[in-house]
């Protein structure tokens, strides 16, 4: 295939602009240096003048330079303190006497009112959905069904969409046929089917902390017990802290993201995947792997899952697209390895076939690829937003304020002084009409009082900036008080 002249230039300019960024993160240009200019640029790296002004301009989106008038190009982007590897010595073994669930409670109610910033809501903005190809799809859905989508559909799900995510499993190395997919409303449906699928209630199942809080009702529904494995913020679960309590806690299964994980953006690499994996299996226990994140990656190739490295059939990979492109559609599924039998027997009982239109839509709108395109975009635009919100909390915050650097996902990790209780940070932020999501609802016993988790799913605006720097003025102020 022959690459056109625009092509080769988009390719240059991104590599260009990379690596200045690359410098400018590593602190190699700081904050107020002057770039060189656009000529100079254009001689020294043997590219034209127009593809040297793009590389500029895609600095300045994404907030790493800024333009003055008739002086050039500056750096504007002050590296932000890096949140460093988290110990958990001593894991509580007695909840704590504050309720998390009603904290949950309060986010949750906090999710809605004119005039909020909502910096507590990790889905895609509607700024970001392309509505109007998911309603051609929709409804291509419908006038292609002979029935108008109106029956029930295959008890496993829509065969088109199920050849769709399995020729997509190509992206992550998996090898699947649409017979081994399941479909579900939801991720969090195909995780509660599979956690039903390997475990009795009074059963102990392992999962990372902190941890999403909507797993929280899953768990207590099914009447399970919880084990905690601490989750360092760039590489995911202590795979050595879980070997080690597999010797004397009586694990029947495992539940990770090991993709972007929420609340901490972390992702774990690959050989880790490999080494859990190969851990589990030689004692035989299953792992549910949430890899609803996993498409959203900011580097050139999307990581590999668990699932990728599973040969015995124990990885029951779940996801969906609540996250990349449709909250309200439904649509999720599972690949349940040996369990399928177990997860196609809860899903009769449970839901006995999924939504018939949405499920055709979505298929739709991965065959046409159009949801290819769609993640490009996204993808562009989160990472953008991430440095630009990463910027903001920098410069708003007290110096000492830690953040996550998440290779993709949605949210921010922030550690703040101790001397901050996050919830109430939360309580004294929502007066200000800015919503947050505390640290203490990511675990079990309220453990991470002074940590918040900020979403930067939202386009970057004018709005949001005001509210991080109300955010910053407000924990300043608790910081005095505390004093």
């Amino acid at each position: 295939m022959k690459i056109t002249t625009d092509e080769k230039d988009d390719f240059l300019y991104h590599q260009v602009a990379e690596r200045l960024g690359q410098q400018i993160e590593n602190n190699t240009l700081k904050a107020g240096d002057k770039l060189i200019s656009l000529r100079a640029l254009s001689r020294e790296q043997g590219i034209s003048l127009s593809t040297a002004y793009k590389a500029f301009i895609e600095l300045e989106n994404k907030g790493y330079v800024e333009a003055r008038p008739k002086s050039g190009y500056f750096v504007r982007y002050k590296p932000a303190r890096r949140l460093k590897k988290q110990t958990f010595p001593h894991f509580p073994s007695e909840r704590a006497e504050i309720d998390v669930d009603e904290m949950i409670r309060q986010v949750y109610r906090t999710l809605s009112g004119d005039g909020m910033v909502r910096l507590s809501l990790a889905v895609p903005p509607v700024e970001l959905i392309p509505v109007a190809k998911l309603n051609k799809a929709l409804m291509e859905a419908v006038r292609n069904s002979p029935e108008s989508c109106t029956n029930y559909d295959e008890i496993p799900g829509n065969l088109n969409l199920r050849k769709q995510i399995a020729r997509y499993a190509f992206n992550w190395g998996g090898n699947v046929t649409a017979d081994e997919i399941i479909t579900t409303h939801g991720c969090m449906e195909a995780v509660a089917f599979c956690l039903k699928a390997v475990t009795e209630p009074g059963d102990t199942i392992a999962i990372e902390s902190p941890v999403y809080f909507g797993i929280f009702n899953v768990i207590k529904i099914l009447g399970l017990k919880v084990f905690e494995v601490p989750s360092d913020p760039q590489e995911g679960p202590d795979i050595d802290f879980l070997e080690k309590a597999l010797d004397s806690v009586p694990i029947k299964a495992c539940l990770f993201v090991t993709n972007f994980s929420n609340p901490t953006g972390a992702l774990m690499p690959d050989n880790r995947k490999k080494q859990l994996v190969e851990m589990l299996a030689a004692r035989e226990i299953p792992m549910i792997e949430d890899d609803i994140y996993g498409e959203m990656y900011f580097g050139k190739s999307r990581p590999k899952t668990c699932k990728s490295f599973d040969k015995k059939g124990l990885v029951m990979l779940c996801s969906s697209v609540s996250k990349t492109l449709a909250p309200g559609y439904r649509v999720g599924w599972c690949i349940p390895g040996k369990f399928w039998d177990k997860v196609i027997s809860n899903k009769i009982t449970q839901t006995v076939s999924s939504a018939t239109p949405t499920h055709a839509a979505i298929g739709i709108f991965f065959e046409t690829g159009r949801y290819d395109l769609h993640m490009r975009n996204l993808r562009k635009a989160l990472h953008t937003q991430s440095l630009r919100y990463i910027q903001a909390v920098t410069e708003h915050f007290p110096p000492d304020t830690q953040i996550s650097r998440p290779q993709g996902g949605y949210v921010l990790w922030i550690e703040l002084n101790t001397k901050i209780n996050a919830f109430e940070l939360f309580e004294a932020a929502i007066l200000q009409n800015v919503s947050i999501a505390p640290g203490q609802i990511f675990s079990t016993d309220a453990r991470f009082t002074n940590y918040i988790r900020i979403s930067f799913g939202a386009p970057f605006t004018t709005e949001i900036d005001a509210g991080l720097k109300r955010l910053g003025a407000l924990i300043k102020s608790l910081e005095d008080l505390s004093e």
